[in-house]
């Protein structure tokens, strides 16, 4: 008998979500995303249910991102595929993000892509020692989906423009110093948490408060300053520049690593960001993001992005145009633009 790759199940008020799929490091494909979106929607109106939990089964980490792999393949061809995961997992955003009870997301091990998507909306997000959060895309040809339109402008000054542009790694003293994570607990101690929860099923963040220990001094700390300086413009471009005339080893650092991502990716994903500070809703976000994935998977650089990483693993990607000012303004609004009328992303009624 094979193991459902989302085990989901009621243990004393509490509705428990656990990714189940570990070889692949739990990322999450539309059978997973159908799974979880189907068990909230029973326990939304559920009166034993009182508050939700999602965790993942193994040590290797709560969930690296999407099906990737399958995307590219479908962006190959007419991208129908990517589309409907994408709608599927967009739609499981938004039902976290609206949900009327609250969820705790125990984010121990690696979370990314994906991974984000489904912790993030979560009301309590328990990082440990363990955990490495990042959104990578950039360095695939994408751009930071499943809300990152949304969270990461609403991160502490431009830090989150610069996890964005950069994909840098955080590890729990830095995610939790911007609020990306909620709490810090040791790893040690997550099963005594999970049957805290279990006791008190009505007030997670008492209990997560209970649990809490101090991750640490942030190693961004010191160069927030230099993040809120540097990342506050709004070209591309502008950022570069005012990196290289910083002139500062971390600046320099920032910049080389900016050099490695996809220009194409880098110019999307500003516009994303600074467009998502303004949107009214998260919806009207998720909305943005559904027009962007479908047309950016079609695209040479997350094409190429992903043969690079994920299927050759030779991290040499070749992306074309290969600067900066080979995008224009035109080519990004094209990928922003509107869909044909009964092809938007909407919500679940």
């Amino acid at each position: 008998m094979v193991e459902s790759e989302v085990l989901t199940r009621v243990e004393s008020g509490v509705g428990h979500i656990t990714l189940n799929r570990p070889k692949a490091l739990h990322a999450l494909n539309r059978a997973m995303c159908e799974a979880m979106t189907d068990a909230l929607a029973a326990w939304r109106g559920d009166d034993g249910v009182q508050s939700i939990l999602i965790d993942h089964a193994g040590e290797r980490g709560f969930c690296a991102g999407g099906d990737i792999r399958m995307i590219a393949e479908s962006g190959a061809g007419d991208a129908s595929e990517a589309k409907a995961f994408f709608k599927v997992e967009y739609r499981l955003n938004h039902l976290l993000f609206e949900y009327p009870k609250p969820v705790t997301a125990i984010v121990d091990g690696i979370v990314m892509g994906g991974g984000v998507g489904i912790s993030e909306p979560a009301d309590v997000r328990i990082a440990t020692e363990r955990t490495t959060y990042a959104m990578p895309e950039t360095g695939i040809g994408l751009f930071p989906d499943v809300g990152g339109g949304w969270f990461l402008p609403r991160l502490p000054g431009q830090t989150g423009v610069w996890l964005a542009l950069t994909g840098t790694r955080l590890k729990a003293a830095d995610t939790v110093a911007l609020g990306i994570h909620s709490h810090f607990v040791p790893a040690e101690r997550v099963e005594a948490l999970k049957a805290a929860l279990t006791a008190h099923p009505d007030n997670p963040q008492a209990v997560a408060a209970s649990f809490a220990a101090d991750p640490g001094p942030a190693p961004s700390g010191p160069h927030r300053e230099a993040i809120d300086r540097l990342f506050a413009f709004d070209t591309v471009e502008a950022i570069f520049a005012a990196l290289e005339a910083d002139g500062s080893d971390w600046a320099l650092a920032q910049l080389a690593t900016l050099k490695t991502k996809s220009p194409q990716s880098l110019k999307v994903t500003l516009r994303q960001l600074r467009l998502g500070a303004t949107l009214p809703s998260f919806a009207a976000n998720m909305a943005m993001e559904y027009r962007l994935g479908g047309r950016v998977v079609r695209t040479h650089d997350f094409q190429e992005g992903v043969r690079a990483v994920v299927v050759d693993k030779d991290n040499a990607p070749r992306w074309s145009p290969a600067e900066l000012s080979g995008i224009a303004d035109e080519d990004l609004d094209a990928l922003f633009a509107p869909l044909p009328p009964g092809e938007e992303w909407t919500s679940i009624a």
